[in-house]
């Protein structure tokens, strides 16, 4: 079976969507691939000039709840250095998503 663990994140504020990118690029992202379960992650941004959430698949390796209490830790152990570019109204939204099917197009 195939896991994700996908998260829907708000930048703090509009004029800070850049520094929010950064911060998840550069920072958090590899904070949370490291803890024990990830294997990788995939960012997905809004697509039109609305603007909107930013949605995080991370792959996961195991045990999904394992990967989960794993991340809980982390953060409640302050391993993560995180940053006020986050938004915490909406409070991030994190969810165990299992691949139900997958499809490729045929050549």
């Amino acid at each position: 079976m195939k896991y994700y663990l996908m998260v829907e994140a708000f930048p703090s504020h509009p004029d800070r969507v850049d520094e929010f990118n950064e911060w998840y690029e550069t920072t958090h992202i590899r904070e949370v691939v490291a803890c024990d379960g990830f294997l990788k992650a995939t960012r997905l941004a809004p697509a039109d000039a609305a603007g909107g959430s930013f949605i995080t698949l991370y792959e996961i390796e195991g045990d999904p709840e394992r990967a989960l209490h794993n991340v809980h830790a982390a953060a409640a152990a302050k391993q993560f250095d995180m940053s006020d570019s986050l938004s915490f109204g909406p409070v991030p939204k994190m969810r165990i998503m299992q691949v139900y099917s997958e499809y490729v197009k045929p050549e």
